[in-house]
């Protein structure tokens, strides 16, 4: 005699597990080894998804286990911005590229001071810049603006790929890893591995000419008329 859910029971061991426990105990978890691999009468490949079901359990590869990266797109959106046409005889309108690079395994604060480095340069001259760099986020950056210049030919019709500036250049912070240092006596510590963004902005021409530093009296002259064009609420 048989019972669901209970196996293969002779008559006399069925009625001694049924005084004790009282009737077949529903839903009972049995040995997952054996159900994967289609061990023992009656166990095939859907006995293993039975018994998740079952056990409210859902499989491994639906179980979230990472974090988040879902990283929003925003700076690459910009190249896909259309322009409405330009009329007869207006200028030409420049062309503007948007590249970068995320979760670069380097600090954001390092990254800063190369992308500082070559702002406003031409193409040209920021790759010379960062040739003769040691450091590690140079060739980072060297390796970002020759993806985008290839981006420039290819997709943005720039005829020259040396008729390019550097207008925009920045890093962000990426994503932060908290992990485990271990000490001795059984003591610990907090690291963190932490990770970086950097964006470019390409536009068609030569690059300005650069701005002349602002003397003290003028930041002293600027910062007095923020204060007059204020408007006092509730004066007469």
């Amino acid at each position: 005699m048989r019972s669901a859910g209970c196996g293969r029971l002779s008559p006399s061991d069925y009625r001694t597990a049924k005084l004790e426990d009282g009737g077949c105990r529903a839903e009972r978890p049995r040995l997952v080894i054996g159900l994967e691999a289609g061990v023992g009468p009656g166990f095939g490949p859907r006995a293993h998804l039975r018994l998740l079901s079952s056990q409210n359990v859902l499989p491994l590869s639906h179980i979230h286990t990472s974090a988040s990266l879902d990283i929003s797109k925003k700076w690459e959106k910009k190249n896909k911005k259309v322009y409405p046409p330009q009329l007869p005889g207006e200028p030409r309108r420049p062309a503007e590229i948007y590249h970068c690079r995320r979760q670069i395994k380097y600090s954001k604060d390092k990254m800063w001071y190369l992308a500082k480095l070559i702002r406003g340069m031409s193409i040209d001259q920021a790759l010379a810049q960062l040739e003769f760099s040691d450091k590690k986020g140079a060739k980072i950056i060297k390796e970002v603006l020759l993806e985008a210049q290839e981006m420039a030919v290819k997709h943005h019709n720039v005829e020259f790929r040396s008729n390019l500036y550097i207008a925009e250049s920045t890093s962000g912070r990426g994503q932060y890893l908290k992990r485990i240092r271990y000490h001795g006596r059984g003591l610990y510590g907090i690291m963190e591995k932490v990770y970086c963004h950097y964006f470019v902005k390409l536009v068609e021409g030569p690059p300005p000419p650069p701005e002349q530093p602002k003397t003290s009296y003028i930041h002293a002259k600027e910062y007095v008329q923020e204060l007059r064009n204020r408007t006092i609420i509730h004066s007469l």
